[in-house]
C-alpha cells in the first residue's frame, strides 16, 4: 500500500481546512473555534513567524525584516517553518490553516503535499471584508501576550481598559498593527494573496462568506461546511470579489 493510501485509510476527521482573507478579517478567531469544536490544531503561520523571530532562529532572522515593513515573507522561508507540521500527532484528524497559503505558488505546493500525504482536497473558506472595516479592526486591535486573546478597542474592548479579561495582563499593540504597516499589508494582500482565492475557485474548492457579519453568524456557517466534510459531502459555493 502506498504512503498516501495508508494515510487515507487511517484518517477520519474534518481534514484540512484553509481560511483565507485579508489581515483583520477574523481568520484567527474562527480558526480557534474550529480547533475547539473538531479537536484539530490551528496552524497559524503568523504565530509561527513571530515565534521564530522572538527566539531569534535563523528563519526568524530571515523573516523579521519582511514582517516589520508588512511585506510577505518569502515562500521558501514559510515552507521550511511548516515542514513536517502536518505529520504531527495532533494533526492526524485534520488541521486549520490560518494565514497559509498566501501566494499561488504556496497553494500549488500545498496541493501536492496534501495529495502526497493522502489528505482529501481542503475545505477553503474566504472571509470577504470591506477595506474601511479592515482598517478599523486592525488599528484598534490589541492582544494579550500571555494567553493570546485578541481585543479591539472600537469593536470588542476589554472590560478594563488596557487589561486582558482572562488574566489581567497589560494588552499590547503588535508592531505590524501600525497604520503604515497595515496599509502595506493590505496592498500585499490585494496583489499577492487574493489570487489564491481565485486559484481555489478555478479548481472548485471555494466558499465565500461575508466577514463583516457578527462572528457567531460566520461561525455557524463554517460549522455547517465543516460538518459536511465529516459526512463526506461538500459543494462549492460563492464567487471571488
Amino acid at each position: 500500500m502506498s504512503e498516501a493510501a495508508e494515510h487515507h485509510r487511517e484518517r477520519e476527521g474534518v481534514g484540512p481546512i484553509v481560511l483565507l482573507g485579508a489581515p483583520g478579517a477574523g481568520k484567527g478567531t474562527q480558526a480557534k473555534l474550529l480547533e475547539r469544536r473538531y479537536g484539530v490544531p490551528q496552524i497559524s503561520t503568523g504565530d509561527m513567524l513571530r515565534h521564530h523571530v522572538a527566539q531569534k532562529t535563523d528563519l526568524g532572522l530571515q523573516a523579521v525584516e519582511y514582517m516589520q515593513r508588512g511585506s510577505l515573507v518569502p515562500d521558501d522561508v514559510v515552507m521550511r517553518m511548516i515542514q513536517g507540521r502536518f505529520r504531527a500527532p495532533d494533526a492526524a484528524r485534520g488541521f486549520v490553516l490560518d494565514g497559509f497559503p498566501r501566494t499561488v505558488p504556496q497553494a500549488e505546493i500545498l496541493t501536492e503535499k496534501l495529495k502526497h500525504l493522502g489528505w482529501p482536497p481542503p475545505l477553503v473558506v474566504y472571509l470577504a471584508m470591506d477595506y474601511n472595516i479592515l482598517l478599523q479592526r486592525l488599528t484598534g486591535r490589541r492582544s494579550c501576550p500571555k494567553c493570546g486573546r485578541i481585543y479591539n478597542i472600537y469593536l470588542q474592548p476589554p472590560a478594563h481598559d488596557g487589561l486582558c479579561d482572562v488574566d489581567g495582563t497589560p494588552l499590547i499593540t503588535r508592531k505590524d498593527d501600525r497604520e503604515d504597516v497595515i496599509k502595506e499589508r493590505l496592498r500585499a494582500f490585494v496583489e499577492e494573496t487574493r489570487p489564491v482565492a481565485k486559484y481555489y475557485r478555478q479548481v472548485g474548492l471555494f466558499h465565500k462568506l461575508d466577514g463583516s457579519r457578527p462572528p457567531d453568524a460566520i461561525t455557524a456557517e463554517l460549522f455547517v461546511l465543516a460538518d459536511s466534510r465529516l459526512h463526506g459531502g461538500e459543494e462549492e459555493t460563492g464567487t471571488v470579489a
